[in-house]
């Protein structure tokens, strides 16, 4: 059974990378290969989802660098990192970049496989996310300025007499914006609406 996203493949010896492409695909995912940091960073605007898998010692580009790189470049796909030395302060230093896994060579595949199947779920999680976001982006665009302030007092713990004190508006006038703010954004109580404009705030 075929899974779904990439696995794109860094590393500068072809031997890995090719080892590497036929148990992925035996495995039932689709890879793709590049020699270097640099080959994989060219095709960054245009990289399908799934995650990525890098050597962290490469003659170009380390493994750390690529992923910051990424992170620059606004590619937000999960990133292993493989390494050969048991070298703890490196793997701290892959984590704090962002790196979702670090694998020791060598590993097993089932160690390797597991790693990458966390990566996709993670991947995919963002995914969903990212298209909510979207969503909740596109409801709040619909709100009127008055039913957008109504909003944000309720973000901010207000109750309907304080907002209604701040918008110089009646208590029973905030209860109408507020109904309508529930409806269009399609909140079922107060606290999926804060939910909702709390992560739609995220950057």
């Amino acid at each position: 059974m075929t899974t779904e996203g990439v696995v794109h493949i860094v590393d500068d010896d072809p031997a890995v990378r090719n080892s590497l492409r036929f148990l992925l695909k035996t495995s039932g995912y689709e890879a793709a290969t590049y020699a270097s940091g640099p080959e994989l960073l060219s095709q960054a605007g245009e990289l399908r989802a799934g995650c990525v898998l890098t050597d962290v010692r490469m003659p170009e580009m380390n493994g750390i660098e690529l992923v910051r790189q990424l992170k620059a470049q606004g590619v937000s796909h999960p990133v292993i990192v493989m390494t050969g030395h048991a070298d703890v302060p490196l793997a701290v230093e892959a984590m704090r970049a962002g790196v979702v896994d670090f694998i020791e060579k060598p590993f097993d595949d089932e160690a390797l496989l597991s790693a990458i199947e966390t990566a996709m779920a993670q991947n995919a999680a963002t995914a969903g996310e990212d298209a909510e976001v979207g969503e909740i982006r596109s409801r709040l665009e619909q709100l009127t300025t008055r039913e957008s302030q109504v909003l944000e007092g309720l973000v901010a713990g207000q109750a309907n007499k304080a907002i209604a004190y701040d918008l110089e508006i009646s208590p029973r006038t905030v209860e109408v914006y507020r109904a309508n703010v529930m409806t269009k954004m399609k909140a079922r109580s107060l606290s999926e609406l804060v939910r909702m404009r709390l992560l739609a705030g995220k950057t």
